[in-house]
């Protein structure tokens, strides 16, 4: 009784019986036409072939053959899975026109990748004059994964993934020390002549870059591999140290959301002569670690006093400050682009709030190291309007001055108070419509424990404004 019936293979398309023919060992399958390719799976000479028949009734054990293969029971969806590593390893790759040399190669890493396993190797060994499986991000013999989704040294496995044995994992014996530039989509490369690029330049992975916290300014060594074919640039195979210490004590150390914190209590000096910013200043002064809100109806100046405070800061020395532009109109994001540096995200109005989170999420990730590592970041947000009231929520509460460690702090724009804010910055859009200054609306502005930033006599001294302001309206 056959094990394949012809009904069946009939009904199977044209990729499936491609699989089959090569688990079983058909040479040429590729050329067949349907039926042919039906007739030789099962052992019978192709319609069209009459020398074909003459053989397979001349030698009865060339029929044989075929029906003692095809009791393998080939598993018609096992190469989908190799093809979901290969499409995840490359889809880590860095934006630099690679991407599309990657998928040449993808047909023969399809025709591998469903072939039985005591048949790989010497597959392999056939391809190895060429590129090899590693262009596509496909497995390579030592089990690991192309640069893109390679599995870390953490785990005692190389970082490079795509590697051939200990060789690759190992580099080809240089090791690479640089400073580390984040790319918007997740990769990263070493520049080993920071910061200008060069085409000596090391391409980090997505995938290292998160395992290990990477964030741009980050010195980082390893040993590196040289570009195979349709790459570039050479990559990091593993990352050995970050910032002269190793990577596996850095990359395990406590979470952000575990660090113990305490209220902020340095205080951020803006020194300008904008009279909006010197009574924000004085009157609700932020610290380093502030959870703080901009807040008013429409026309009250929102986004201008955001970007006043952001002018006042963004050369504040030991201060990583970042822009993130969320649900604003296109053209407060030309403006905000003429910046230097340019925001890390800019989307208009029309974007989804699911994106909008998004966007400002992958800012706080990397503030979030920053602080962890203990540096002191500081993230502007206009505006929090367009997300959900928890996505929002979930925003601020990523400040915090951490006791063992830095600072992220966050200054934000909305309609009205999110909830959990350190400080509180209202606008009165009756002195912003008539240009009066300031335009700080000092009886709904506030600064939780102001007392711990500006010290005692500070603080007296707020809340004696704050009771003048009250009595006045």
């Amino acid at each position: 009784m056959a094990v394949l019936d012809r009904s069946e293979l009939e009904a199977s398309p044209l990729a499936d019986l491609h699989a089959i023919a090569d688990q079983i060992g058909l040479d040429g399958f590729r050329r067949l036409r349907k039926a042919d390719l039906i007739d030789a799976i099962l052992g019978e000479a192709p319609s069209g072939d009459a020398s074909a028949t003459e053989d397979s009734g001349a030698d009865s054990s060339a029929g044989e053959e075929p029906k003692a293969r095809r009791r393998r029971s080939p598993r018609l969806r096992r190469p989908r899975d190799d093809e979901d590593e290969a499409d995840k390893g490359a889809s880590e790759e860095p934006d630099s026109g690679a991407d599309e040399d990657r998928e040449a190669p993808r047909a023969k890493d399809d025709d591998r990748a469903s072939a039985p396993a005591r048949e790989r190797p010497a597959r392999r060994s056939r391809s190895r004059g060429g590129s090899g499986r590693g262009e596509s991000g496909g497995r390579s013999e030592s089990g690991g994964r192309g640069d893109g989704g390679g599995r870390g040294e953490r785990g005692g496995r190389g970082e490079g993934g795509g590697a051939r044995g200990g060789e690759e994992r190992d580099g080809d014996g240089r090791v690479a020390e640089g400073v580390v530039e984040v790319l918007g989509n997740g990769s990263a490369f070493l520049r080993v002549d920071p910061p200008e690029p060069s085409d000596d330049d090391v391409y980090i992975s997505a995938a290292q870059v998160r395992r290990c916290e990477l964030v741009s300014g980050d010195r980082v060594a390893g040993p590196v591999r040289t570009p195979r074919r349709s790459e570039r640039y050479p990559s990091l195979v593993r990352i050995d140290t970050i910032n002269d210490a190793a990577a596996d004590s850095v990359a395990d150390g406590a979470r952000y959301e575990d660090l113990p914190v305490a209220w902020p209590s340095e205080r951020l000096e803006l020194g300008s002569e904008d009279k909006t910013l010197e009574a924000i200043e004085w009157l609700t002064p932020l610290g380093k670690g502030s959870r703080a809100t901009i807040v008013g109806p429409r026309g009250a100046g929102k986004s201008e006093t955001l970007r006043r405070i952001y002018e006042a800061l963004k050369d504040k020395e030991g201060l990583e400050v970042s822009v993130v532009l969320a649900g604003v109109r296109p053209e407060e994001i030309a403006d905000w682009q003429a910046q230097t540096p340019a925001p890390l995200a800019s989307l208009s109005f029309a974007v989804s709030a699911d994106a909008q989170a998004q966007a400002i999420e992958r800012a706080l990730d990397a503030a979030r190291r920053v602080a962890a590592r203990g540096g002191d970041a500081l993230v502007f947000v206009d505006g929090l309007d367009g997300l959900q009231p928890q996505a929002a929520r979930r925003v601020m509460a990523a400040a915090r001055n951490l006791r063992e460690a830095g600072s992220l702090t966050i200054v934000a724009t909305a309609s009205e108070p999110v909830g959990g804010e350190t400080t509180l910055i209202a606008l009165d859009p009756e002195l912003a419509s008539a240009g009066s200054e300031p335009i700080l609306d000092l009886a709904h502005s506030s600064t939780l424990r102001v007392e711990v930033i500006v010290g005692e006599k500070d603080a007296e001294a707020i809340a004696k404004a704050r009771k003048k302001a009250l009595e006045s309206r």
